[in-house]
């Protein structure tokens, strides 16, 4: 599992090779409905990669104020198990998009680097989908974003198409 996506770094067209990779694997060992990953730059999220870009465009980007979900996620660096509408409702303030695309239980995971969140990995499905056990899986995941995330925020926002290719 792990493994597998680590020999991937190495290869050519990174990251967007890597992140195809990273969504296969997280859709066979966790599942998801949508998936996107963001790094932070700033009071800001932007992201990096989204399977539903005509939704979750790539390189759309969030402010990132003072937020309880942001607290938990992005300052205390522990991932956010969402199972239900109230959850959503709780952490997102797009949660009526979320809703209207039957997507009612979400897993955030904070990538971390030198104490600092970098980043997080966003999956979403429907509700009550996801139990503690996805969290941890999931979780496993975070560090392989590392290269990726740092290389995003060195490079701003050099415009990419709606996977997250540069062109």
């Amino acid at each position: 599992m792990i493994e597998d996506l680590i020999g991937l770094l190495a290869e050519p067209g990174q990251p967007n090779f890597f992140y195809d990779a990273l969504d296969a694997a997280l859709a066979r060992h966790v599942g998801h409905r949508l998936l996107t990953l963001l790094y932070t730059d700033g009071d800001e999220v932007a992201r990096v990669y989204s399977n539903m870009p005509d939704i979750y465009p790539v390189f759309g980007r969030k402010p990132m104020g003072v937020t309880p979900w942001g607290d938990l996620v992005l300052r205390r660096q522990q991932p956010f198990l969402g199972r239900d509408r109230d959850a959503i409702k709780w952490a997102f303030f797009d949660h009526e998009l979320i809703a209207s695309i039957g997507l009612n239980a979400a897993i955030n995971i904070p990538v971390v680097y030198d104490g600092e969140t970098i980043g997080t990995i966003n999956l979403l499905h429907e509700e009550f989908f996801y139990e503690e056990t996805h969290v941890q899986i999931a979780r496993k995941f975070a560090p392989l974003l590392i290269p990726a995330f740092l290389e995003a925020r060195r490079a701003g926002s050099a415009p990419r198409d709606g996977k997250g290719t540069r062109p």
